[in-house]
């Protein structure tokens, strides 16, 4: 009985012990898993603490650095998100022009100005025309005598001047009038052989029965050749055959009218047949003779109209036309002497005077805009277009010639489109200060629109 209950009941403790230590060791498991997964938890949650940090740093640091821009002065920089304070437009971000679009890009190339700072640069805007175009070719000159209109009064005879009617030079003549009175011995026997000619027929025309002797009628018609030859004018023949008597002093009338520019004789002087007495030149058509390279020969035509200045009267342009291209060449300044024919009211204008010529050049009709609109960089020509009231887009164009104030526009503008003449240079130097460089040009996609901007499809940065 005891060795029975002794051995049940050296049973249990030993079942006891064995549940004991069975139950201490999983109590230990779970304390050792937990450790491991609060050290787990503990390095992920570091590292991600710290992965955090850097993101957040990171994004702080890029929004710190971020820029922002108006589109329409690019000038306007700002660290944070805003609006302009020019135009009130909100900025975009530096880094986000690639999402502006062509439309973005060509209004960031834009300038827009206040209507004071309109004012304070002067700016002035002019439509672009079509209207007809003249080649200005410029040129210097020299007044001349019109030689067709230029000549010299002679002898007709041998003799003694009696009279010399023109005392100097300068003094103006008019055609038929005397300039000299002339005694001549020849003159007087012609004379005196066509009254007795004369007389003789006259006689025999009272009878009606006595016929002319051939040789009357041949010495009459010597002497008056004689005579013709001698400068005797018809009018001095009836005065001659009124008074019957031969002139001792006969008179030498000019042919032309104009003013003594030569005078080779003198009172009492004898002259010779044909020897000058003055020259005489009319100064009231003038000529010039216009100096031009042989590069511009091919462009100068008869007939073609021609403004001429002088120094002594700057505010007078005198009008002309070429009436001659002389056939040579000047071996040692390359020009060509073009002749211009042109009116000289008040005789003006003097021979040998220096003159400017402007040779007008007519050519087919063209798009013009002021020559101040065309900015020449040297590699290309820029206009600024007015793309809005205030807005100002610039637009690369090529120019063909030039007239006067204007210049053709060959290609880059269409008819209409207002250009700015005045003040260019200043819209030109704000936007290379607002881009840092010179402004770029437009595709040429939107010149077939005649350069207008269209806003229309344009997304506006929010």
């Amino acid at each position: 009985m005891k060795d029975s209950g002794g051995g049940k009941g050296g049973e249990a403790p030993i079942d006891g012990n064995g549940a004991q230590k069975s139950g201490q060791l999983g109590r230990n498991w779970r304390i050792a898993l937990t450790a491991v997964a609060i050290i787990a938890a503990a390095t992920l949650g570091y590292l991600g603490g710290k992965r955090g940090v850097s993101l957040r740093g990171a994004s702080a640091s890029a929004a710190q650095n971020a820029q922002y821009l108006c589109p329409m002065h690019p000038f306007i920089v700002k660290n944070q998100p805003s609006s302009c304070p020019i135009c009130g437009m909100e900025l975009v971000k530096k880094g986000a022009g690639a999402q502006l679009g062509g439309r973005g890009l060509q209004l960031a190339s834009h300038v827009a100005l206040s209507p004071t700072q309109q004012v304070l640069a002067n700016v002035k805007t002019v439509a672009a025309e079509v209207q007809p175009l003249k080649r200005d070719i410029v040129c210097s000159g020299v007044a001349s005598y019109n030689q067709d209109k230029q000549g010299k009064v002679s002898a007709w005879a041998a003799g003694r001047i009696e009279r010399l009617l023109v005392k100097s030079v300068g003094v103006e003549v008019k055609k038929g009038a005397p300039v000299a009175e002339l005694y001549s011995l020849d003159l007087y026997n012609a004379q005196l052989q066509y009254l007795m000619a004369y007389k003789t027929i006259k006689v025999l025309n009272r009878s009606l029965s006595v016929t002319f002797p051939i040789n009357t009628q041949m010495s009459l018609g010597d002497a008056h050749d004689k005579l013709r030859q001698l400068g005797f004018r018809q009018e001095q023949f009836d005065e001659l055959q009124k008074s019957g008597r031969p002139g001792v002093h006969i008179p030498i009338y000019s042919p032309f009218s104009g003013l003594v520019t030569e005078k080779f004789v003198q009172e009492g002087q004898y002259v010779n047949i044909g020897e000058p007495i003055c020259s005489i030149a009319d100064l009231s058509p003038i000529w010039v003779d216009l100096e031009v390279f042989e590069s511009d020969l091919s462009l100068v035509r008869a007939g073609q109209s021609v403004a001429i200045v002088a120094r002594s009267y700057p505010g007078t342009p005198f009008a002309g036309k070429v009436k001659l291209i002389y056939p040579f060449l000047d071996p040692k300044t390359r020009t060509a002497r073009v002749r211009v024919e042109l009116p000289n009211p008040g005789l003006k204008l003097k021979p040998d005077m220096f003159v400017t010529g402007t040779i007008l050049i007519p050519m087919a009709d063209a798009l013009v805009v002021p020559v101040s609109a065309v900015i020449d960089t040297g590699k290309r020509q820029v206009v600024w277009v007015e793309a809005l009231p205030g807005v100002y887009q610039p637009r690369e164009v090529r120019t063909g010639a030039k007239s006067g104030q204007g210049v053709q526009i060959l290609s880059g503008l269409k008819a209409g489109e207002k250009v700015v003449a005045s003040g260019g240079y200043l819209i030109d130097s704000e936007a290379q200060l607002s881009h840092g460089e010179e402004p770029p040009a437009l595709p040429q996609a939107p010149l077939a629109k005649k350069g207008a901007l269209d806003m229309s499809d344009m997304e506006m940065p929010k």
